[in-house]
């Protein structure tokens, strides 16, 4: 990976998060919220995306993308919390999410030395 990663990168991580939510959040809505078995169809679609888009970021190994990844996760999760379900988030789930971005920030942004 480039020492700074392409915004196309960081926008596939945000789109990669949502579509990841999005699809388990239609089967948590199929087995835990008594809805329709269809729910299963478009949130089937929708991790498909997800694994199709985290494909897309500019990394060099798929371990690093992926536990990059994990601190947009958290943040985009505690979105969805607020926007989707009402909830908002209190001090300790930001604080969390802030040390996660953090955490992502170190992986994508820190500098690698040339092996």
């Amino acid at each position: 990976m480039t020492s700074r990663p392409a915004v196309t990168s960081i926008l596939a991580f945000i789109l990669a998060a949502f579509a990841e939510i999005a699809g388990c959040f239609a089967f948590w809505a199929w087995l835990r919220l008594d809805r329709s078995p269809w729910w299963a169809l478009p949130g089937t679609a929708s991790l498909i995306a997800f694994a199709l888009l985290l494909t897309r970021i500019d990394a060099d190994f798929a371990g690093r993308a992926y536990a990059a990844y994990g601190g947009i996760y958290i943040a985009a999760s505690l979105s969805w919390l607020w926007a989707v379900e009402g909830s908002r988030p209190d001090r300790f789930d930001l604080s969390g999410a802030a040390l996660c971005l953090g955490g992502a920030a170190v992986i994508l942004f820190g500098r690698r030395l040339a092996a």
